[in-house]
């Protein structure tokens, strides 16, 4: 009989221990999760920013000022427009198939 409480008081300690130990992993399991989930959520607005930024770099308005500015380019005109014409194909040329 004594050998029974005794085996019963064991299992019933390490029951005890093992249940503090899984609710202290538990609770160290929760924190982590809540650190993940605000990491989440600090990148989820670190990348609309980085969104938002991109769309300003990318504006045709502040691309076509920086073309006049910085690289000095100025709009095309017709009197600035060079047209280069396709000399005609010979008919040697044209008989082989376009081949030399």
């Amino acid at each position: 009989m004594m050998r029974l409480a005794v085996l019963l008081t064991v299992m019933l300690m390490a029951s005890a221990i093992s249940l503090v130990t899984v609710r202290f992993q538990t609770r160290e399991l929760f924190v982590a999760s809540e650190r993940l989930k605000s990491q989440a959520h600090e990148l989820d607005i670190e990348w609309r920013r980085l969104q938002l930024q991109r769309a300003e770099l990318a504006r045709n308005a502040r691309i076509d000022e920086l073309a006049r500015t910085e690289l000095h380019l100025v709009p095309v005109t017709p009197g600035r427009t060079i047209y280069l014409q396709e000399p005609p194909l010979s008919p040697q040329v044209s008989s082989q198939g376009g081949q030399p």
